[in-house]
């Protein structure tokens, strides 16, 4: 493949930001590429010569995660600042990213800022590294200078990120201290070392312990010494509407910007570019110049390939993709670095040549540090050694945080879907040796549901019909077969209580699909974790293993040796709730049974259950746990201790309950901004996305597209409502209406169906779970009165709501009769016509104000609240409000595109002109309808001034307490 820029050097010129290829040993030079300042949100890429910028403010980087465009007029350049090395596959480095930098691409002042206060970031955290903190010594070539950050990592840094244990380089050995030596050495001598000689002692170990980043710990400590400045991102750093944030500098937001204050995106902005650095700064993602980490070993190109690396990685684990895209149209495939976030930790061990009987005493000399691993890579006697390397690829497909991603979408992919490959090689990596390769996979269950991240322990709620579900859930598995083979689930939720419901619904679904010849009829396998293991039995995990016994040795594994010799014919789908805890331990269980038998076929007797010398194994794979779970749930993984010692106490108890607490608030607190930027960052949905959360502090999941949901529901509703059969169905719609009958503004606004024949009014109120109309009252046309639309304003807390172009709506007057009935959705099925609203009550009171006959054209022969006869008659209406025309998704093959929508207004124009018509064919109904004048008026049904008026200071201080606390 062509080879990928290692090393840029960004200097801000007139014109736009230059990057620049560092010169490297043995690669082709690369032209310079400049990015032209933009206050539009597009970038333009053009070719820079290669100067000297020996006098310029630069910017030395490792490579681009992307740009971040279309932010309220702004556009960022996101780059590599640090990268530390954490495996070695084929003479190949991994790296995993550890902190970024965004520069601005609005001006030369702006971006030249940026650069200045990055390099003085960085200069300080070089002036305060630690003391066990060590360089690998370098011989001076480019590459070799970026892996000496593969010993940057402190005592503090989570170990589910971390491959490595910082031992001291070959040429300080024994020229120190006792203590230094323990440091160096403290993958071997444990975990008490680092707390017991680190200056920061056992307080890292505490916040460790509490699911804290490296750079959480850091902070803490920064501040608890009063080193203001010694972490400060160039994000963090961003005024808001002139003040700064506590204990800050000032780094104001491009004048551009800042000057919109109005914009949503814009005062949301410095949040998107906290959350963006500290995403891609989670040591969560990484990458590889010449090794596709994003593929199998089975799926490795072996011949060499002029495909850039950007179009042979697998999409379903490109996660910069949308970033990168301006690089990728431009043609400028070296620039382009593939991301990949996950896990991947790599372990190197030594088999004794003469081992005794005992197969719990084969295995010796366990390397942890990767440079340990890169030495034992070059040595003559490697051939007796293997490596462990553990890759876990988190989908790009319905991604996101833990209760806001459950279940699965319309394309059947499930949330939290991670695939996990335990390779297993000889240290040299000759193509001549075996490399052999077990793959697992985990996912949610493959069905729509969800859970409130308000409730310490919420029931799933199953969401749409069944047959909605199953067509999703062979998609699923459809998917699955076509990528893996065979599937064996192993469902390992509760039988009983909260989590039984959805357990059988998953099962009834299988049994159907092995019915319709989907998968293997041994393919499902329910394993009641809780309830085998009560009392914190875990290693009762060993029934499972053996009854999947069979199942696991058919799959067998993939082994290569220069080409395949031997495919994996099929995978364990392993689930929990979260997919995490009870999860991550089944699967070590299984890995553990799988690297036993490989090593078997290379002459090795081992016992990893027994074997004391065999922790590095638990470790890795409780590594593997806690950064799979940082990712979803923003904690490490619960049952931790016992992936990583095979024991359980209730130390460990007392610890997951902490991490349960620590979650918890981050359901309710965090995770719905996180959500809306993962989706952004993603490319699935566009900028409107944060007008959205700031109306509702949350964003929609985009599961299922509403577009065919609601079409069905109208196909569904008009089936069953719709009772005569000389009736002909004139339109649908779905629309919102206030929650109680008879009102303008009853919150909860909830979403129904109006449906309109050539004799009737429908509105039909759904549920939209069960895929069921719940009720609907039927409206006869020559009841109708009138129709009056126009803005319809029912909040003033956001921009949005404010908006009268967009908040419309109407109200539809009618007389009760005969024809007029209202139907509940019960075992009785009751039917009734219910006047609700009494002479001179509120109610009526604001009904008269909208349809006043002075003002609406009504003859005042009729009066209000009187039939054509002079006797009194209740007049009830029907509220509706249009729904956003625009949607935050971002269009998808022609799919939920807003090219050609119909704004809210002409939307309502057309209800009222279809009802008019239904009603009174082509004669406008003026006069000769009976009422005096247009039956169609535009009026305003709810003003601005009439909202503010009516919204409460309790309503407003719980909307700005919301975001404060969520945005």
């Amino acid at each position: 493949m062509p080879a990928l820029i290692r090393k840029l050097v960004i200097s801000a010129a007139v014109d736009g930001l230059v990057l620049q290829p560092h010169s490297q040993r043995d690669q082709r030079a690369n032209p310079a590429l400049q990015i032209r300042y933009t206050t539009q949100g597009s970038a333009t890429l053009t070719s820079a010569p290669n100067n000297d910028l020996t006098e310029s403010l630069t910017l030395e980087i490792y490579g681009l995660v992307g740009c971040l465009l279309n932010i309220a007029s702004a556009s960022y350049l996101v780059c590599i600042l640090r990268r530390h090395q954490v495996a070695h596959i084929r003479a190949s480095p991994v790296y995993v990213i550890s902190s970024v930098a965004l520069i601005p691409l609005s001006s030369q002042s702006d971006a030249e800022k940026a650069i200045e206060q990055t390099k003085q970031e960085v200069q300080r955290r070089t002036d305060h590294q630690e003391a066990e903190d060590l360089s690998i010594d370098s011989n001076g070539s480019a590459d070799e200078d970026v892996e000496s950050h593969v010993a940057d990592e402190s005592p503090m840094q989570p170990k589910a990120l971390v491959t490595s244990g910082n031992a001291v380089p070959k040429s300080q050995e024994g020229d120190d201290s006792v203590a230094q030596d323990v440091i160096g050495r403290r993958g071997q001598y444990g975990r008490f070392t680092e707390n017991w000689f680190s200056r920061k002692g056992w307080a890292a170990e505490r916040r460790r312990a509490q699911g804290m980043s490296a750079d959480d710990v850091r902070k803490s400590e920064g501040v608890r010494k009063g080193q203001k400045g010694d972490l400060r991102d160039l994000e963090d750093n961003i005024e808001i509407g002139g003040k700064n944030l506590p204990g800050e500098p000032v780094q104001r937001l491009p004048q551009q910007v800042a000057s919109r204050g109005q914009n949503v995106a814009s005062t949301l902005l410095p949040k998107l570019l906290r959350t963006t650095k500290m995403l891609f700064a989670s040591r969560s993602f990484f990458y590889s110049y010449d090794y596709d980490i994003t593929r199998r070993v089975g799926e490795q190109t072996i011949k060499p390939s002029n495909v850039p690396l950007h179009r042979s990685v697998d999409p379903l684990f490109f996660w910069n993709r949308n970033l990168v895209l301006p690089f990728i149209n431009n043609g400028d495939d070296a620039y382009v670095l593939p991301l990949m976030q996950g896990f991947v930790g790599q372990r190197s061990f030594d088999v004794d040549s003469k081992p005794s009987q005992d197969p719990s005493k084969v295995i010796s000399g366990t390397q942890e540090d990767v440079r340990d691993i890169i030495e034992t890579q070059k040595r003559s006697e490697a051939v007796s050694s293997f490596l462990l390397t553990l890759i876990s690829r988190r989908s790009v497909k319905r991604p996101g945080l833990r209760y806001l991603r459950r279940g699965i979408d319309e394309e059947g992919y499930a949330a939290n879907s991670v695939e996990t490959e335990q390779i297993l090689s000889r240290a040299s990596w000759e193509w001549s040796e075996n490399v052999y390769s077990f793959t697992q996979f985990r996912g949610s269950i493959p069905l729509y549901f969800s859970q409130s991240p308000y409730a310490f322990k919420p029931v799933p709620v199953l969401q749409h019909g069944f047959e909605t579900n199953h067509d999703a859930f062979k998609r699923h598995f459809s998917n699955l077969v076509g990528r893996y083979g065979d599937i064996q689930i192993v469902s390992l939720v509760d039988k009983h209580g909260g989590e039984a419901e959805i357990g059988q619904q998953y099962e009834e679904h299988t049994k159907r699909l092995v019915a319709e010849g989907g998968i293997s009829k041994t393919a499902f396998e329910w394993f009641d974790f809780h309830d085998v293991c009560r009392g914190m039995r875990f290693e009762n995990v060993a029934v499972l293993i053996q009854t999947l016994r069979d199942t696991l040795d058919r799959f067998g594994t993939t082994v290569v040796t220069g080409e395949i010799q031997k495919r994996q014919k099929g995978v364990l789908r392993t689930n929990c709730m979260d997919c995490l805890d009870r999860t991550n331990v089944v699967q070590s269980a299984c890995a553990s049974r799988a690297l036993e038998q490989q090593l078997k076929q290379e002459g090795v007797e081992a016992n990893l259950q027994t074997d004391t010398k065999t922790q590095w194994f638990n470790t890795l794979w409780a590594d593997n746990g806690d950064a799979i779970s940082r990712q979803y749930s923003s904690t490490a993984a619960l049952k931790g201790d016992y992936t990583r010692t095979k024991r359980r106490d209730y130390r460990g108890a007392l610890n997951d309950f902490g991490l349960t607490l620590s979650r918890y608030y981050n359901n309710i607190v965090n995770d719905y901004f996180s959500q809306a930027a993962i989706d952004f960052l993603l490319g699935n949905v566009t900028e409107q996305v944060f007008e959205e959360f700031e109306a509702d502090m949350m964003s929609n999941d985009p599961a299922i597209s509403m577009r065919k949901v609601r079409a069905n529901a109208i196909d569904t509703s008009s089936k069953i409502v719709i009772a005569e059969q000389r009736e002909d169905l004139v339109g649908g719609w779905t629309v919102l209406s206030p929650k109680e009958p008879n009102t303008l503004r009853t919150f909860p606004f909830e979403e129904i169906i109006l449906l309109l024949t050539d004799a009737a009014l429908y509105a039909v109120r759904f549920d939209w779970n069960l895929e069921k109309v719940s009720s609907f009252e039927r409206v006869d046309l020559r009841s109708v009165a009138g129709i009056v639309y126009g803005s319809y304003v029912t909040s003033t807390l956001t921009a949005i709501q404010r908006d009268e172009n967009k908040n419309v709506g109407l109200v539809i007057k009618y007389r009760p009769g005969k024809e007029d009935i209202a139907r509940v959705n019960t075992r009785s099925l009751s039917a009734a016509v219910q006047p609700d609203s009494e002479p001179g009550s509120a109610r009526t009171t604001a009904i008269a104000k909208l349809f006043n006959p002075s003002e609406s054209g009504l003859s005042s022969s009729q009066g209000w609240g009187k039939s054509s006869n002079g006797d009194s008659q209740i007049l009830k209406i029907l509220a509706f409000k249009a729904l956003p025309a625009k949607t935050s998704l971002a269009p998808v093959g022609g799919q939920e595109a807003d090219d050609g929508t119909v704004s809210e207004m002409d939307l309502v124009k057309g209800i009222c002109e279809d009802i008019r018509r239904a009603a009174y064919g082509g004669d406008g109904g003026g006069s000769d309808t009976g009422f005096g004048g247009d039956f169609v008026e535009e009026k305003e049904i709810r003003s601005l001034k009439q909202a503010r008026s009516s919204t409460g200071y309790l309503e407003q201080w719980g909307h700005e307490l919301k975001k404060l606390v969520w945005a």
